[in-house]
């Protein structure tokens, strides 16, 4: 059984930059379907770091001839592509079959299935277990009714099987399969990260909180979490086989608390901090009550931390099921300073009381919170998340089209602005923020990674290419 796994072709995410990352998601199905189905052949073609044009991949599949096509979807945005792939895959060999996964498949598989023909199977949820079962039942011709997470056509209906329970103990993961992509792992980087050879870590799944704007906690449930002493073996590993120096611990819900502790001491007594870099994402107030584990994070080689602060209304906080206020997100700001760790915020333009003056009022708050960069998008009510039955119901979403729910481009107005309106507020708000000063400022910074993250913005001109992404 042959099964390719495929990262398509796509243009780079405004909000990341410049940004080549392994594909995570592929690299965890394709070591445990190595793991537990050891007769599959299985390759990975990331379309970002080869280089890679449709053309490449239509040679890849017919080189290949593989069985089974899987395509990946990072985010709604490239919902499209992940099609096109599929396709592709059917316009070579009508035999061979095509699978999609991910959140937004997840919430539309009875739509996609409909829609698109050329797409045989979605896998509902994670992806792992009923992806072996999946492969087993093809290969064996056996019935695909007990393959728990399965969607797909039978007998000209569309059938969804039972969900499956999510994995309890992630130790026993085999470790992603980084292998697959061992020769393009010098292509991995992030712009902020200079000539640091990049990859990814998955400490844990899941968050124990329900922002109304966030989907990860519906579909990865309840924070679960890989033991600090597995996720140090991973950081080894990525550092010494393939000299990864740079690293994010991706999780959605990461805890300063004593199995923040054991990790950091887990990384010193390994000996692999001195020439490391890595950052994550967590919440305001777990800065504030983990406030006292940031010095022991600063000496692991922690330089980055990313917190959502999302708006300056206390009322939106609510809304949002935030569990903050914004006097915490100035804290947690003020402390990350403090300890030399780039502070990074994310906020939401676009609530639907938005208006002229909000959105004017919120300028001059995050001037002066003065994180060291900051990240400002669209509202975007994506498929699986509370709010996306009712912006449809409501018909808020002006403009469909997948390919623009990037969080970039707005897609919805709110009931003061036009959507034209808030694409131009979001611009205006990147532009109040990054003046000339602040830009100056950044360059000469003494954080490095500030420093790095200013000189990429200032060289590849910031806010001219994100104007230019505007095409309403």
């Amino acid at each position: 059984m042959k099964i390719l796994f495929v990262e398509p072709p796509k243009d780079p995410w405004f909000i990341m930059g410049e940004y080549i990352p392994p594909p995570l998601g592929l690299l965890c199905l394709a070591g445990y379907l190595e793991a537990h189905y050891p007769d599959a052949e299985i390759q990975v073609m990331d379309c970002q770091a080869e280089e890679a044009k449709w053309e490449d991949v239509t040679k890849r599949i017919e080189t290949f001839q593989p069985d089974l096509v899987a395509p990946s979807t990072v985010s709604t945005c490239n919902a499209n592509i992940t099609i096109q792939v599929a396709t592709l895959a059917k316009q070579i060999d009508d035999e061979i079959w095509t699978v999609a996964g991910g959140q937004h498949f997840s919430a539309l598989a009875q739509g996609t299935l409909a829609a698109f023909p050329q797409l045989d199977f979605i896998i509902r949820g994670e992806g792992e277990v009923t992806l072996v079962e999946l492969v087993r039942a093809l290969k064996s011709g056996s019935t695909l009714s007990n393959v728990k997470g399965l969607s797909f056509r039978q007998g000209g209906k569309i059938t969804h099987n039972a969900n499956r329970a999510l994995i309890r103990d992630l130790d026993t993961l085999p470790f992603p399969g980084y292998h697959f992509v061992k020769d393009h792992m010098k292509k991995y980087c992030f712009p902020a990260g200079k000539d640091l050879p990049y990859a990814l870590v998955e400490g844990g799944r899941g968050c124990n909180h329900s922002c109304s704007f966030c989907g990860q906690w519906r579909y990865w449930g309840k924070c679960r979490k890989k033991s600090p002493q597995r996720v140090a073996d991973e950081f080894e590993y990525l550092y010494n086989e393939f000299g990864s120096r740079f690293l994010w611990l991706t999780d959605d819900y990461v805890q300063l608390d004593d199995w923040m502790e054991t990790l950091c001491d887990e990384l010193l007594e390994r000996e692999i901090t001195e020439d490391l870099m890595w950052f994550f994402q967590t919440r305001a107030d777990e800065i504030i009550s983990g406030k006292e584990l940031l010095p022991k994070l600063r000496e692991t080689g922690l330089q980055w931390i990313m917190t959502g602060l999302e708006s300056h209304d206390p009322q939106r906080l609510k809304e949002y099921r935030k569990g903050i206020d914004i006097e915490m997100g100035k804290e947690a700001i003020q402390l990350l300073k403090e300890h030399e760790i780039l502070a990074q915020t994310t906020a939401i333009i676009g609530h639907r009381q938005d208006s002229h003056e909000s959105l004017e009022a919120f300028r001059e708050w995050i001037k002066e919170v003065d994180p060291d960069i900051a990240v400002f998008m669209t509202m975007t009510p994506y498929p699986g998340q509370p709010m996306y039955k009712k912006a449809l119901e409501n018909g808020w979403i002006e403009d469909p089209r997948w390919k623009r729910f990037d969080m970039v481009n707005a897609i919805i107005p709110t009931e003061h602005l036009t959507r034209e309106e808030v694409q131009t507020e979001l611009f205006a708000t990147y532009r109040s923020y990054y003046g000339w000063r602040r830009r100056i400022f950044g360059i000469f910074a003494r954080n490095k990674v500030k420093r790095a993250y200013y000189q990429h913005m200032m060289l590849k001109g910031f806010l001219g290419t994100l104007k230019g992404l505007f095409r309403l």
